[in-house]
């Protein structure tokens, strides 16, 4: 079983910031800034150079106060490098059963990347936590609930399109957290240290998931 408590605070913060950059060298300060915008989850991609040494430092600097995560995960091998280096969970662009079979054994939430019900259903067969319907740009909020429809148990995490104007739009579709890279901490922001920025970023996005959930709850 997934560690519950993690899981709690992924469906509470309502945002995952996906980290990505040429470089990891600012990415500690970036997750700090975003941490003091709101956003308590944060993912590392393993596109990122010596990722798992970025995980480290960040593990190391603000571990106790976020949970963090590693993206881009393509093989168990590269679950377990995370793991060990501090990501409490993972998050794979495609349905790697093996990836899901290595984050089970070590309680580790597992986050797979999914587009069809067919992908969705058998993801969360294998026993993943959220299905990241990836790329969601493509498809906008339409698709949760489309596939809401016959597969309502599943948590569904847009990846891609959420920006200002989409993410209440998400949010009301039935997302139970929005998956955001640039769009959150922009590359132009990272490689000048606009930590302020990202910081407003942040804040923002939280406020849109608070004020949205806020309304739906009202309409009931």
């Amino acid at each position: 079983m997934s560690n519950p408590a993690a899981l709690q605070r992924v469906h509470q913060t309502g945002v995952v910031a996906i980290l990505r950059a040429s470089s990891g060298e600012r990415l500690v300060d970036v997750a700090e800034a975003l941490l003091a915008g709101g956003v308590e989850v944060v993912e590392v991609t393993f596109s990122v150079p010596a990722a798992h040494r970025v995980l480290e430092k960040i593990a190391d600097r603000l571990g106790d106060k976020l949970l963090l995560g590693a993206g881009s995960v393509l093989d168990p091998e590269t679950a377990r490098i995370a793991m060990l280096s501090g990501a409490e969970f993972i998050v794979a662009p495609t349905v790697n059963l093996d990836v899901i079979e290595i984050c089970r054994r070590y309680a580790k939430p597992i986050m797979p990347g999914a587009m069809t019900p067919t992908e969705v259903l058998t993801a969360w067969q294998a026993g993943a936590d959220i299905i990241k319907l990836f790329p969601s740009e493509i498809t906008g909020p339409k698709l949760i609930k489309a596939i809401h429809g016959p597969l309502p148990q599943i948590p569904l995490m847009p990846t891609g399109g959420v920006n200002q104007e989409t993410a209440g739009e998400f949010i009301r579709a039935g997302a139970c957290a929005l998956g955001m890279g640039s769009t959150l901490a922009p590359k132009d922001a990272i490689m000048n240290g606009d930590l302020k920025r990202i910081e407003s970023l942040g804040r923002q996005f939280i406020e849109i998931v608070k004020k949205t959930r806020k309304e739906i709850a009202a309409e009931k």
